[in-house]
């Protein structure tokens, strides 16, 4: 099943990316009151918790650096309830799948059928040590296709990066030495200039890389080592094997449907950027 839950990621993913790539979502959250786009960011996507404390919410992500998240949570839900974001979320998220996709693909048979059955996936599965899964399995599904596309789409999102995060406590990897595998992987050098590292103090960017040196897992110019690129390799087969649950309730035929129903809407998503 782990190939069949990578296959699903890459089907699924440009789906997820346009609330956080598009401008729609952007503008709702926007509209709300939420002064930057990191405001929105933070308290649309942490509210199926509840107003839990910053610290909970830094557990939850795990990938941001120290101090990250307490710069928006709780200060974006003192004056914006979280449920006004998550709604904001997902008008915003919808009116961007909408605009990408068009007439042809918009409600279409087979946008409904495959709505159906990632719902069908993303209701199924165990939360069981899925924080961020479990919250978002708390929310109402909603009824229009591509609403519900975009709501079991992100709910199995969050169900395969709980799952990663588990795989990164079990290699002892942190959320900033990820964001530096994860560079490395993409032939990005130096792993520093990566996106989600270059703001980051130029100290903590050294002790990183330094911890990394230590280890085995980068040498003196920062790129992967043979352990490194393996244990690079071992979280994400990994993170493939615990993303599978979700699709073990689908018969095999159910999932070839699904399959086919996916690839032209993530195909016109993938050559749109998801934005």
């Amino acid at each position: 099943m782990a190939p069949l839950a990578r296959r699903m990621f890459e089907l699924l993913e440009p789906i997820c990316l346009v609330t956080f790539l598009a401008d729609e979502c952007n503008q709702e959250l926007a509209a709300l009151g939420h002064r930057t786009y990191w405001d929105g960011y933070f308290a649309s996507r942490a509210a199926p918790l509840g107003r839990v404390p910053a610290q909970v919410v830094h557990a939850a992500f795990y990938s941001f650096a120290d101090g990250e998240v307490a710069r928006h949570i709780p200060g974006a839900w003192q004056t914006i309830a979280p449920e006004a974001s998550v709604a904001a979320r997902e008008r915003g998220s919808t009116a961007s799948l909408r605009r990408i996709l068009g007439e042809e693909l918009d409600g279409s048979p087979g946008l409904v059928r495959a709505a159906d059955l990632t719902t069908q996936a993303a209701s199924s599965a165990p939360t069981a040590g899925r924080v961020m899964y479990a919250g978002m399995r708390t929310l109402p599904v909603p009824g229009e296709p591509v609403a519900r596309l975009w709501h079991a789409a992100t709910m199995l999102r969050e169900h395969r990066c709980d799952g990663h995060i588990a795989a990164l406590v079990g290699a002892r990897i942190g959320g900033t030495e990820a964001h530096v595998l994860d560079a490395l992987a993409r032939g990005i050098h130096p792993p520093e200039s990566f996106g989600r590292l270059h703001h980051l103090p130029k100290e903590k960017l050294e002790a990183v890389m330094g911890g990394l040196r230590e280890r085995g897992l980068v040498d003196a110019e920062g790129r992967f080592t043979d352990a490194g690129r393996q244990t690079k390799q071992r979280i994400e087969a990994l993170t493939d094997e615990l993303a599978a649950p979700p699709y073990e309730c689908l018969t095999p035929a159910e999932l070839d449907e699904l399959i086919a129903e996916l690839e032209p809407i993530t195909a016109r998503l993938v050559a749109a950027g998801s934005q």
